[in-house]
């Protein structure tokens, strides 16, 4: 696991097996994502595909550039990919006259195009094949002016159902966020026999993430914020709700809580996520994780890592 970014500001993490290598969200820009694979000496051309946890902006900033750019596949839910073409797709506003003018010459444009598709019926067939070629050797880039949510593939998963991709077994689950279809990611490679888990945006933890977070080698968990900071904060009140809700984002308290009552102890390493920087403190997100596995002495042998917003964490290799 090599955590490129994690914060309010971007998100990006590479999962790798032996034979596989797939980069979980991008939400940096395409130039600051290869910049940053750069210095965890991740190669982008070695990527086999890009997954999707859900559509806000801290998670997809640089898809589309990164996507085209590679050459890859995208994985999304259904729901998601939805709500990120919507996302993607310019919004004008116009007035009666204007919608009606603009009727019109949409009308005058078919009327040319039928006129002139009925003379290429005419002329030989060999100008028309000649035609056709031109359409099919568009650029990539020119298409994606022409539609900004163009990918170069578009595969789908479900929530709940496990796919894979190459030696990856991949087993998305719902997570509590106010977005269309969000989810997290356990990642397991069969041939080394080793699980790795991300589990942030979380407004709570319900029984479904508790389950799915057992047997894990590696962890990446929320860590947003800390309840005082954040009630005491410049955010407005509506903002404040909003991340306090049930789909908003886990305090340091609800981390720790999981980690005394929920955690099975597995993990190797624990790696705190997804730190506002506004409302939380790297310090005190670690301090209250740590005390938390003190208070089960079997998990001392638990190493808690944090990542950053501002550089990518060390690879951990396992």
């Amino acid at each position: 696991m090599t955590v490129l970014a994690s914060g309010s500001k971007g998100n990006s993490t590479v999962i790798a097996s032996a034979r596989t290598r797939v980069l979980v969200d991008a939400g940096l820009s395409c130039r600051e994502l290869l910049r940053r694979m750069k210095m965890a000496n991740e190669d982008p051309c070695a990527l086999d595909a890009i997954l999707i946890t859900h559509e806000h902006v801290d998670h997809v900033a640089g898809l589309s550039v990164m996507a085209r750019k590679l050459r890859i596949p995208v994985y999304f839910s259904e729901p998601t990919h939805r709500a990120w073409v919507r996302q993607m797709t310019p919004r004008t506003t116009m007035s009666y006259a204007q919608w009606l003018d603009h009727v019109q010459k949409e009308k005058e444009a078919r009327t040319a195009q039928e006129a002139a598709q009925s003379d290429l019926e005419v002329q030989s067939g060999g100008i028309q094949i000649a035609a056709a070629s031109i359409e099919e050797e568009d650029e990539p880039e020119v298409a994606a002016k022409r539609d900004p949510a163009s990918l170069p593939a578009v595969e789908y998963f479900q929530p709940g159902t496990s796919f894979c991709i190459g030696d990856l077994t991949i087993a998305p689950f719902t997570t509590p966020h106010d977005a269309a279809d969000p989810c997290g990611f356990v990642f397991e490679s069969v041939t080394e026999s080793i699980r790795m888990a991300i589990a942030t945006d979380l407004g709570y933890m319900p029984p479904n993430v508790r389950s799915a977070l057992q047997c894990i080698d590696v962890l990446l968990l929320e860590s947003n914020h800390d309840l005082e900071m954040l009630k005491e904060g410049p955010y407005p009140w509506a903002v404040k709700q909003r991340v306090l809700s049930r789909v908003g984002h886990l305090s340091n308290d609800a981390t720790a809580e999981f980690l005394t009552r929920d955690y099975d102890g597995n993990a190797t390493y624990i790696v705190l996520g997804h730190l506002s920087e506004t409302n939380n403190v790297p310090e005190l997100a670690l301090l209250s994780a740590e005390e938390a596995i003190r208070e089960r002495g079997k998990l001392l042998g638990n190493r808690v890592l944090l990542a950053q917003q501002a550089e990518p964490l060390a690879s951990i290799c396992l």
